[in-house]
């Protein structure tokens, strides 16, 4: 970590279709080898499944499972007299959306459907519904966060 100054934000733009910040920032997030235009039509087919499916707006699919996969908490490594322990601290807003993007995205790469697209459909869907993956990686988390509770006087 540079110990000058912190690096300054850069701006994205929203997704063209929908006009959303979260929607652009996943759309990133997925795109690999800079071929975003590849990342856009996996996740506006993947949203055409979710329409299909459930007869909802997918958009709030979208936004209610990663705003359900959010950690609140998590454990950080801290160096005290040569032992390291598992400091739980909160999670800052812009890092647990960052959290619940990567891991939304890693369960979905997990997932044993045949195309991205119906993985990431049903991996979105489950998520909404407090189910799957992503969602016992968050409470794994917490769950660590919660058994190293006696370390919380540790934090910096």
């Amino acid at each position: 970590m540079s110990r000058r100054r912190a690096a300054e934000k850069r701006k994205i733009l929203p997704d063209p279709k929908y006009r959303d910040f979260v929607v652009a920032k996943f759309i990133n997030s997925l795109m690999r080898d800079g071929k975003k235009s590849i990342a856009e039509n996996i996740l506006y087919k993947s949203f055409g499944v979710i329409e299909k499916k459930l007869k909802r707006n997918p958009v709030e699919v979208f936004r209610e499972a990663v705003d359900n996969v959010k950690p609140a908490l998590e454990v950080r490594s801290r160096r005290v007299g040569g032992a390291t322990y598992q400091v739980p601290m909160d999670v800052r807003p812009v890092r647990a959306q960052a959290l619940s993007i990567r891991w939304l995205l890693d369960m979905m790469r997990k997932r044993s459907e045949r195309t991205m697209e119906e993985r990431m459909a049903a991996e979105l869907v489950e998520a909404s519904e407090n189910r799957g993956a992503a969602i016992k990686k968050r409470e794994d988390t917490h769950r660590m966060a919660e058994a190293n509770r006696a370390y919380a006087h540790f934090r910096w």
